[in-house]
């Protein structure tokens, strides 16, 4: 099967590098973006943002562009794209999807596919989620199916894709090969993906071995099992050889890692790649000068939309919070430094310090300059300060900052869940891997309602799915500490929040943040269930990350 149809898909790097291949001519190809979920899933951006993506791309080059660096825009908006997104912005030199509110950073890829594939047309293939939606397959699956599901076939198995999945497509459902859980799965016509020019070769079979495969190829789902493990994982032997990130620590012994979360040392430990690669995007307006917008044969065209940060007045006229405040909090935190240092970046608008901020031209303030640097008090991270205060007027705005380098937390942090109800409760049935104990039930109730000037569209209203949520805890010495800490997150109002979520993709919906629950009680084939030795150790950190520590219990 892996040598009969092949997934029909190349990728690329970013754009500016160099832009040929010695040997191959330019073959016209689409683009699909996609960005890594917490469990090492591959999920595609929608055709219209992706096409927005690369128009950005292709953009003349904006206002204080590093010279030299040979990228047209090293920050992109995604909310200009989708209103949804609004939060997000991907910073093309490090490949990061940074989330402006939480700090959280995320992987991103791009990957070339053949014209006359799945992405071309618009085809995308779903599988049915826990919470009854649909979800994507990351797309070069979604590019193995079509080709497969057109050839006739009637099952194809994904092993080759590193998925331990067989597909029947007389019933339309995926099977777990070892657990033999069912789900459905459907084929949806969706916006075709832009249209650009590939001059490396495109994949011909699943199994590809080229450099580009080898650092930017996608990975399969990892072992449910293990998937909210940390430690005492697997040996390598055990895990089926898939690519990327997950191939690279599995040599060295590692295992799989269950949460794609980067730790940065430093202001410039952000991933960077490197200039001499053979990656290469479309270099900006191609050899006849600028493009007035994407345009192909399969039906997209992208018309040159500007790319710049929206400025915060609007979310500063619906909090009714004078700008003043804003940078009171920033200086608070924040030493001025006298001299920037002058081989260091900015890692929020990846600037060089030396230089002004990449927001001098989004974020209004009298009295701070574009120049200046300040120096977080207990981290010693520097970043512009126009920087920090376009973070912050785009967050929470609750006095508190964290650091976007090490997560280091300046005063209280609070999130932006939706009013609801915690309650808890115990009984004598023990969770399996704790049977010296009996069981801690906490039930969340949130109702669906009109989000604040906190959320990402206020005004608008959210729905709430799935609720009551019912979560277990042992009840044991430690199981009881985690849910006093949760007891803290809950009024600090950071276990919930309202954006779109990652296993339907429905916007405008409360979901988790950030801290994961157990929602199972006898069996862990989600990964959401127990036994999982390594999951209380796991809340805790993730907890301590959100600011809530035991020395908050002492308070």
């Amino acid at each position: 099967m892996a040598a009969a149809l092949g997934a029909g898909s190349g990728s690329a790097g970013p754009p500016g590098l160099p832009n040929s291949v010695p040997g191959h001519t330019a073959l016209p190809a689409v683009a699909v973006w996609e960005w890594q979920d917490e469990f090492g899933r591959w999920r595609p951006y929608r055709g219209s943002v992706c096409s927005f993506i690369e128009q950005a791309l292709q953009a003349p080059a904006q206002k204080g562009r590093r010279s030299g660096a040979g990228l047209a825009s090293s920050s992109i908006p995604l909310g200009q794209a989708d209103a949804t997104l609004a939060p997000y912005v991907i910073d093309i030199p490090s490949l990061m999807q940074f989330r402006q509110d939480t700090g959280t950073m995320r992987s991103v890829r791009r990957h070339l596919f053949a014209q006359d594939s799945a992405a071309g047309q618009g085809i995308v293939w779903e599988w049915q989620n826990d919470e009854g939606g649909w979800s994507p397959y990351e797309m070069k699956v979604c590019v193995f199916l079509e080709q497969a599901f057109t050839h006739g076939l009637r099952h194809v198995d994904l092993s080759s894709l590193g998925y331990n999945y067989d597909i029947d497509f007389v019933l339309l459902v995926q099977t777990n090969k070892t657990s033999r859980f069912r789900r459905g799965i459907q084929r949806r016509m969706d916006t075709p993906y832009p249209v650009t020019t590939a001059t490396g070769p495109l994949h011909t079979a699943v199994a590809c071995s080229c450099q580009q495969c080898l650092l930017n190829s996608g990975t399969g789902p990892i072992t449910t099992r293990y998937r909210h493990s940390m430690i005492n994982l697997p040996s390598s032997s055990a895990v089926p050889q898939v690519s990327s990130w997950t191939a690279a620590l599995s040599s060295s012994g590692l295992g799989f890692v269950p949460y794609n979360k980067p730790t940065l040392s430093g202001a410039r430990s952000a991933p960077r790649l490197n200039t001499q690669s053979a990656w290469a995007l479309p270099q900006p307006g191609g050899a006849g000068g600028p493009s007035p917008g994407l345009s192909a044969s399969n039906g997209v065209s992208v018309p040159n939309l500007p790319v710049e940060m929206p400025k915060p007045s609007k979310v500063n006229q619906a909090l009714a919070v004078s700008p003043n405040e804003h940078e009171q909090v920033v200086r608070k935190y924040l030493e001025e430094l006298r001299g920037a240092p002058a081989d260091e970046d900015c890692i929020i608008c990846m600037e060089k310090l030396a230089s002004p901020s990449g927001y001098s031209d989004a974020c209004e303030c009298k009295t701070i300059k574009p120049e200046a640097v300040g120096q977080l008090t207990k981290c010693q991270h520097a970043f512009h300060l126009l920087c920090v205060l376009a973070m912050y007027t785009n967050g929470n705005k609750d006095g508190s900052l964290q650091c976007p380098s090490c997560k280091t937390i300046y005063g209280e942090k609070t999130g932006t869940q939706p009013k609801g109800k915690m309650e808890v409760s115990t009984f004598t049935q023990s969770l399996p891997g704790h049977q010296d104990c009996g069981t801690i039930q906490i039930v969340y109730s949130i109702s669906k309602g009109i989000q604040g000037p906190e959320h990402p569209n206020p005004g608008m209203p959210y729905t709430a799915r799935g609720f009551p949520r019912y979560c277990y805890l042992p009840d044991n010495e430690k199981g009881r500490k985690v849910l006093d800490l949760l007891r803290v997150a809950w009024k600090r109002r950071l276990i919930f929040t309202v954006g779109t979520s990652s296993t339907t993709g429905e916007s405008n919906t409360v979901v988790w943040n950030e801290i994961h629950h157990k929602t199972e009680m006898d069996t862990n084939l989600s990964g959401h269930g127990y036994p999982d030795p390594n999951y209380l150790d796991n809340v805790l950190a993730e907890l301590a990350a959100q600011g809530v520590t035991e020395a908050c219990l002492r308070q």
